[in-house]
């Protein structure tokens, strides 16, 4: 039996921008917010907000998991403005890599650009038969020269046959001090086989 150590098909990147300013508004509160942005050839991105923490979904996804999943970290954050998208050989999206900024607590007490950590985290895509996304896996931008590359293969060789509601999603690569603890709330009863 040969085994595959690749991904089964050929995957590409595209890139697009994320400007929070130029997205709908669904839900807001004082804590946060629930924002559409436009995303990859009809796939948005959902954007979510909650006490300085931020959460992201990807593709057609299903409303329930919009108002009740959140895929975060501890301490306070942000996410890039940049977002790569993998793209089977049909064009078709199935996975998105973004960078997002860890705001850890410094010898002041508060966050400062010396403790901040850098993560790559890697989603899987919702398609239109299924409405999942979620985390696949984190790679630690910091501690790791190749960051973006292992982001790639996380993503060409995970996201497409991820259980989202039943696999844990995973560190790949070396991890560093800043990195911060994933943080992952799901709505029960809703996951993928």
């Amino acid at each position: 039996m040969l085994a595959l150590t690749g991904p089964v098909t050929a995957a590409d990147s595209t890139y697009t921008d994320l400007d929070l300013d130029k997205c709908k508004t669904i839900a807001s509160d004082d804590m946060g917010a629930i924002m559409k942005c436009k995303g990859l050839k009809g796939y948005d991105i959902h954007f979510l907000e909650g006490d300085l923490r931020q959460s992201m979904l990807y593709g057609p996804v299903r409303k329930e998991l919009i108002e009740g999943a959140f895929e975060s970290f501890e301490p306070f954050n942000h996410v890039n403005t940049k977002v790569e998208w993998r793209l089977d050989a049909s064009g078709k999206p199935f996975a998105a890599i973004l960078r997002w900024f860890i705001e850890n607590i410094g010898d002041t007490g508060s966050p400062t650009k010396e403790a901040e950590g850098q993560v790559l985290v890697i989603s899987r895509v919702a398609q239109p038969d299924d409405g999942l996304s979620c985390v696949v896996g984190y790679v630690d931008a910091l501690s790791n020269p190749n960051a973006n590359e292992l982001a790639r293969q996380i993503a060409d060789n995970e996201a497409r046959d991820f259980a989202c509601g039943y696999q844990e999603s995973m560190w790949t690569g070396k991890r560093g001090d800043k990195t911060s603890d994933p943080t992952h709330v799901w709505p029960e009863g809703l996951a993928q086989e």
